[in-house]
C-alpha cells in the first residue's frame, strides 16, 4: 500500500511540475534587451553614415532628412518596452497555484469514485478460499484428468493438492498415475515416498525405501530424499547409514540455522547409536568384530596440509575391488575432523546398493573434494589403499596425492 501511494504522489508531482513550469517561468526579457541594444548601435552607425554622405555632398538635404526620419521611426519602434504586464505575470502564478491544488485533489477524488481503495489494504487482497471452493477446484481437476489421463503434470498437481489437505491415500493414487514424469524427478519420487509412508502408518520400509533409492540415484543430494532415507535407515536400526544420509543433508543447510542445529543433533545421536551398536557386535572375550567390517583412520600428509581449509569436504569410500564402481559405503566429514576414524559394514550400505559382505576384498579411498562433490575433479587431494580384507582393523589411509 505504501509503495502505491508513494508512486502515485510522485506521478502527480511530475504532472503538476510539467504544467506549472511554463506559468511560473519569468518572462524572457533579457534576450530582447540585448538584441535592442545591438540594434540601437546599428542605427547610430547608420545615422553617422548618412551625415557623412551629406557632408560629402553625395546625399542631398531632402534625401538626408527623409532617410533620417525613417531611421528615427524604426528606432522608436525598437525601444518600446518588452516586459510583460504585471497583471499577466500574476495571472500565470495564480494559474500555477491553482494547478498545484486542483490536480492532486482531482486525482484523489477520481480514484475514490472509480478505483478500488479497499485494494490498498493487504488484508482485503488476501484470497479467501472456502472449503467448498477447494472441493470444486479439485473436482474440476479430476474431471479434466478423466478426459486426459496422460496429463502427468495434472496428476502431480492433484497429488500435491491431496497431500496438503492430508488426504494421503488419494495423493498416493494420483502419484501412481504420474508415469515417466515421476520416474525422472528425484524430488517427486521423494514426495511420493513420504505420501506412501503416511499411508502405511508412518513406516518407510518397502516401496517407500525403493522410491528413495531411485531418487538418490538420480540426484544423490536431493534434500527430502536424504532426510527420508536417513529416517528409513534409522527405522531399520542402521544408524551409521542414517548418520551418513543426514550428514550429506546437513552440508546443504545454512550453518547456525535452527534446521542445521536440529539435524546436527540427530547426526550425533545416530553416530552414538552406531558406535554402541558396533560395540555390541563383538564376540565375548575375543576383542575382534564378529561382523564383516573394515575400520581405521584417515590422516592428511604434512606436505599437503597448507593446501586445504578446515571446511573443505572430506569423503571416505569403500568400493569393491572387482565389481561395480558405485561405492558400497561412504561417510562424509570435513578437514577439520582429521584425523578421522571410520568403520564400514553392511549397516552402511547405500540405499539400493550392494553390501560390503558380498565381496572378499575392498579398497578404501579418502578424498578431499575441492568442489564439494563426491565425484572426483581436478585439484582434489586423495589417498587410497587396496586389497583390504573384510575384518581388517586399524587401517591407515594417508591423503598424499593430488588429482591431475
Amino acid at each position: 500500500m505504501t509503495t502505491f501511494l508513494v508512486l502515485a504522489a510522485l506521478l502527480v508531482a511530475v504532472v503538476v511540475g510539467i504544467l506549472a513550469r511554463p506559468l511560473l517561468r519569468a518572462p524572457a526579457g533579457t534576450t530582447k534587451v540585448d538584441r535592442r541594444d545591438a540594434n540601437l548601435a546599428i542605427f547610430r552607425d547608420q545615422l553617422a553614415e548618412l551625415e557623412r554622405e551629406r557632408n560629402e555632398q553625395s546625399l542631398g538635404e531632402s534625401d538626408f532628412q527623409q532617410a533620417r526620419s525613417e531611421l528615427q521611426r524604426r528606432l522608436l519602434e525598437e525601444v518600446q518596452p518588452a516586459e510583460a504586464p504585471p497583471t499577466e505575470i500574476g495571472a500565470g502564478r495564480r494559474s500555477a497555484l491553482a494547478l498545484l491544488i486542483v490536480i492532486p485533489l482531482a486525482a484523489a477524488a477520481g480514484y475514490a469514485l472509480l478505483g478500488t481503495p479497499r485494494a490498498l489494504d493487504p488484508l482485503q487482497r488476501q484470497a479467501r478460499v472456502t472449503p467448498e471452493q477447494i472441493e470444486q477446484m479439485l473436482g474440476g481437476l479430476v474431471e479434466k484428468l478423466r478426459k486426459n489421463p496422460d496429463d502427468s503434470q495434472g496428476w502431480v498437481m492433484l497429488a500435491r493438492s491431496y497431500k496438503v489437505l492430508g488426504r494421503f491415500p488419494e495423493a498416493a493414487n494420483a502419484y501412481g498415475h504420474a508415469g515417466t514424469l515421476l520416474d525422472q524427478d528425484a524430488a517427486l519420487l521423494a514426495d511420493y515416498a513420504e505420501v506412501l509412508g503416511q499411508v502405511n502408518g508412518g513406516t518407510l520400509q518397502g516401496k517407500p525405501s525403493e522410491l528413495l533409492a531411485r531418487a538418490l540415484k538420480i540426484d544423490p543430494d536431493e534434500p527430502q530424499a536424504l532426510l527420508l532415507a536417513g529416517a528409513a535407515a534409522s527405522e531399520r536400526q542402521e544408524f551409521a547409514a542414517a548418520a551418513e544420509f543426514w550428514s550429506r543433508l546437513l552440508a546443504q543447510l545454512a550453518p547456525g540455522s535452527e534446521e542445521a542445529k536440529t539435524l546436527a543433533g540427530a547426526v550425533d545421536k545416530a553416530r552414538e547409536m552406531a558406535a554402541a551398536q558396533a560395540g555390541s557386535t563383538k564376540s565375548p572375550g575375543s576383542g575382534k568384530p564378529a561382523a564383516l567390517a573394515v575400520s581405521g583412520e584417515v590422516v592428511l600428509s604434512g606436505r599437503l596440509a597448507g593446501t586445504v581449509k578446515p571446511d573443505d569436504v572430506l569423503f571416505v569410500f569403500a568400493r569393491a575391488e572387482e565389481g561395480p564402481r558405485m561405492p558400497l559405503a561412504v561417510t562424509r566429514a570435513t578437514v577439520a575432523e582429521l584425523p578421522l576414524r571410520f568403520r564400514f559394514d553392511d549397516s552402511m550400505a547405500l540405499a539400493g546398493g550392494r553390501k560390503i559382505s558380498e565381496f572378499r576384498t575392498v579398497s578404501i579411498e579418502a578424498r578431499i573434494a575441492k568442489a564439494g562433490k563426491a565425484q572426483s575433479s581436478s585439484g582434489d587431494l586423495f589417498g587410497r589403499i587396496g586389497g583390504v580384507k573384510l575384518g581388517s582393523d586399524n587401517l591407515r589411509v594417508v591423503i598424499d596425492q593430488v588429482q591431475p
